[in-house]
């Protein structure tokens, strides 16, 4: 049994009352590189970003003017002056330059840098200094559902996009396999142990937090050893920048294997997680009480030290979407000690990063007494909260700010990586400014949280702004410089479009946890959900004034992009109108409406929408199949790592355990698995009134599992190289839906 914290809730007063806004603990998270590297690293960026017009800027990196803090001034020669108190400083004040004097945008979907020759001189000097010490960046689903398969190349270009947008706290996940390998054969367990604990590579995200183990492996060695030697990369890349990497640390999760090496070792055996069974799930916590917690962590973080260094900041989450075994909050004060006691043995610096989803997961168990003592297990001022999902249920407000332990206002905004216009401006405009001016407020820092990347430039790029700036933004004008930034030129309808999305899909202030839950990427029933948080009307307006804008922009990859994803909204909006249609004319035993509608949903609007994402590069199956491909060594590694790449979009598991949670609109998928499905469910539908047998969901759910899992083994290849026009696809498109299917949507627009 693990012993009592006496007192620990009686002292909780005195302890607050000592807190410290500035957290003098937290001064050593700081930069490791010295200016001179920094300064180094930074002109490097600048000369990927804009070749030889990097010489037009004058970089320096000066510490003693304070880390989040850049200085701009022109120089008599002609030179734009850079200085920064550290290197992402520096670059944050390259790319504000960038932006607010040459018109320029970067983001992942694309770059417009059309750089003035010379450069537009600043008056006098601009000093901006960030109103908190902390950028964050990443969820640790980020690793799987975005990062997985990626290389160097794509790796060098996001630490590029971060140090640009002020990151200075990125996780650094890449590569702890390798380590937890050692550690667990030097305990004397064997390999086939250590594979069964281990997921596949793109679930691996899971299995770090002990919600599965062993589903979609076993993990190859090779892929151990290519992500440490990508972990070194990316970790010194980050530290020249000047950024401050969050390793991971131990959390409690073991083997099975652990109870035959250590029979008498104290463990729990946890519950299920989602719709997996024991077969997959079931984790063994380790008791923190037990002597082996401390060895186990101790080993892990020696090791890690030893392979990467540290900057003395670590991830570990025990208990996220998993239920304690007890409520007593002794127990839960007792698991964290013996967590941060696990880093703090070995790095008396220790600082620990939890995320603050658990809190949100599962609000029945984590009351108040909850909550204070597992965040009271260690030190003011030693643990660093993520307020994950702040944009929409700001835990600070209901925990005293996190009773005395700082954190970091967070944006998750979107979650498995689902394709989907979606955002909730006015709150992460406003919510950073109001959680800084909360009474006794804790607030270090603002970061981003998604699950997955690559979608939605808009909201991250205001995101990050935010984390700069001492006030909200006016959105209507901030919107209107970020169309004409990002496309490199003012034209009246792209930004009239952008009014439309900032004032309707930009502006959800209603709890929509997993934005994008259009009939279209999920498994057809006639229960679908179909509601919105918006006047669908806005997306057909603005899908009809970029298809306008075409006609000047299409010279703009990042206006293509734009094109796709808001002709790709509207189609989905169609998708649902003939689901609606499909769903009434069943059940009114229409059978000729229903061949009618299904008929067009099958086999014109479905195989429309997937060549236009065919024609879009970050809209092609291929490129998510090919970079896994890229990473195997064998044909053996290539089958998994295809099967872990489809899987993850599809089923989520070996029965479709979390079916369709991570849906993605890719040019390929949605022909070969949406469409697959839709047409399987009309012709079930059309049979059903042919022959007078009532349409069974369960069965239908049985039959569609073979199309599913079929997909998920079948291998086919995808291009990963775009194909067609865009604007005459989507032109194609709109003269064949919007007149007469859009209409009744945009009367009086």
């Amino acid at each position: 049994m693990i012993g009592r914290v006496p007192g620990l809730l009686c002292f909780l007063p005195a302890l607050l009352a000592a807190a410290s806004r500035d957290f003098p603990t937290l001064a050593h998270l700081k930069p490791q590189a010295g200016d001179a590297p920094q300064i180094q690293a930074v002109q490097e960026l600048l000369r990927r970003l804009i070749g030889g017009r990097a010489a037009d800027f004058a970089v320096q990196v000066d510490s003693s003017l304070g880390a989040d803090t850049y200085r701009l001034s022109s120089l008599a020669g002609g030179q734009v002056q850079v200085v920064g108190g550290s290197g992402v400083a520096a670059a944050t004040g390259l790319y504000s330059y960038l932006k607010s004097y040459c018109g320029c945008h970067i983001s992942w979907s694309a770059a417009q840098l059309r750089v003035p020759s010379p450069l537009p001189p600043v008056k006098g000097t601009v000093i901006v200094t960030a109103p908190n010490r902390f950028r964050y960046y990443q969820n640790v689903c980020t690793s799987s559902y975005s990062f997985v398969w990626w290389d160097w190349d794509r790796w060098e270009q996001e630490i590029d996009w971060m140090a640009l947008n002020g990151i200075n706290m990125p996780l650094a996940f890449t590569g702890q396999e390798a380590i937890w390998q050692r550690v667990y054969l030097r305990l004397g367990l064997n390999q086939s142990e250590i594979d069964e604990f281990f997921t596949g590579p793109a679930f691996l995200a899971w299995g770090r937090m002990g919600n599965i183990h062993t589903w979609a492996g076993p993990l190859p060695l090779s892929w151990n050893l290519k992500q440490l030697y990508l972990q070194y990369r990316i970790l010194a890349r980050m530290r020249s920048l000047g950024m401050i990497p969050v390793l991971p640390a131990f959390a409690g999760h073991v083997p099975r294997g652990i109870l035959r090496v250590f029979p008498e070792v104290n463990v729990t055996k946890l519950g299920v997680w989602s719709h997996f069974d024991c077969t997959y799930s079931c984790s063994y916590l380790l008791d923190p009480e037990d002597p082996m917690f401390q060895v186990i962590g101790a080993l892990f973080l020696n090791e890690q030290t030893r392979e990467f260094g540290t900057d003395h900041i670590y991830n570990a989450d025990t208990f996220n979407e998993m239920t304690p075994t007890s409520a007593d909050p002794a127990y839960l004060s007792g698991i964290s000690s013996a967590v941060f006691k696990s880093m703090s043995t070995v790095d008396p610096d220790a600082i620990w990063l939890m995320q603050g989803w658990l809190f949100i997961n599962e609000p029945s168990f984590w009351k108040p007494a909850q909550i204070r003592a597992l965040l009271l297990g260690a030190p003011l001022g030693r643990i660093i909260v993520l307020d994950l999902f702040a944009e929409t249920v700001p835990m600070y407000l209901t925990t005293e700010s996190f009773y005395g332990q700082p954190f970091i206002w967070c944006m998750l905004h979107n979650f498995g990586g689902n394709h989907g216009l979606f955002g909730n401006v006015e709150s992460i405009n406003r919510g950073p400014f109001d959680a800084r001016h909360f009474p006794n407020s804790t607030l270090i820092g603002t970061g981003l949280a998604p699950e997955g990347i690559d979608q939605n430039d808009m909201m991250y790029e205001l995101m990050n702004e935010i984390g700069w700036r001492q006030d909200p933004v006016n959105l209507s004008e901030w919107v209107n410089d970020y169309a004409q930034r990002r496309y490199g030129s003012k034209d009246a309808n792209a930004l009239a479009a952008w009014q439309l999305l900032l004032r309707s899909v930009y502006n959800c202030t209603l709890l929509w946890k997993n934005h994008n839950k259009s009939p279209l990427v999920h498994r057809p029933s006639l229960k679908m959900q179909t509601d919105v948080w918006y006047n669908q009307r806005d997306v057909y307006e603005a899908w009809r004034l970029l298809q306008n804008a075409s006609s000047t922009l299409a010279a703009s990859d990042a206006f293509l992009y734009d094109l796709v994803d808001v002709t790709r909204q509207a189609m989905q909006q169609l998708v649902t109108e003939y689901y609606l249609e499909i769903k009434q004319a069943y059940l009114s035993h229409a059978l000729l409406d229903l061949m009618t509608a299904g008929g067009v949903l099958v086999y014109d609007l479905i195989p429309e929408l997937d060549l236009l994402l065919s024609s879009e590069p970050h809209f092609l199956l291929g490129r998510w199949l090919s970079g896994a491909q890229s990473l195997a060594t064998s044909e053996q590694e290539a089958s998994l790592y295809d099967m872990n790449a489809r899987n993850q979009l599809t089923l989520w598991g070996p029965t479709g355990n979390i079916l369709d949670y991570a849906n993605k609109q890719y040019g390929g998928l949605v022909m070969d698995y949406y469409g697959m499905r839709w047409g399987l469910f009309v012709s079930s539908l059309v049979e059903s009134l042919n022959t007078g047998t009532p349409f069974h969901q369960d069965e239908f759910n049985q039959e569609v599992f073979l199309v599913e899992k079929g997909f998920t083994f079948n291998q086919k290849k995808y291009p990963s190289i775009p194909t067609g026009d865009t604007v005459e696809i989507v032109k194609k498109i709109f003269l064949k839906y919007y007149p007469h299917r859009v209409g009744k949507y945009t009367l009086g627009v």
